[in-house]
């Protein structure tokens, strides 16, 4: 899918229509000290298999990308929600 590189849309911020740059959503690092980290090493740790059974058989072949938006009048950044896409080409 094709996507422009700005869009006007709207900026709940500045409560009208702007301009808005889009790049797509990258996670960031995770953190090894966070509690959720903790609880799964926690859990993982000792005798036994893992916490969860590892999954073989993939039902969907494409993930879901979400996009951000950064207005170019106040630099509020938003996201819009994700959609099943095989590549996102920003144009």
């Amino acid at each position: 899918m094709k996507v422009p590189k700005e869009i006007n849309t709207y900026c709940p911020r500045c409560k009208t229509h702007t301009i808005h740059t889009v790049t797509l959503y990258k996670k960031g690092k995770e953190r090894a000290l966070a509690e959720g980290a903790r609880r799964y090493a926690r859990k993982k740790k000792g005798y036994g298999s893992s916490r969860k059974p590892v999954q073989k058989r993939f039902a969907k072949t494409t993930k879901k990308l979400s996009i951000k938006l950064k207005c170019k009048v106040c630099g509020y950044q938003n996201q819009r929600k994700g959609i099943r896409l095989k590549k996102l080409e920003i144009v």
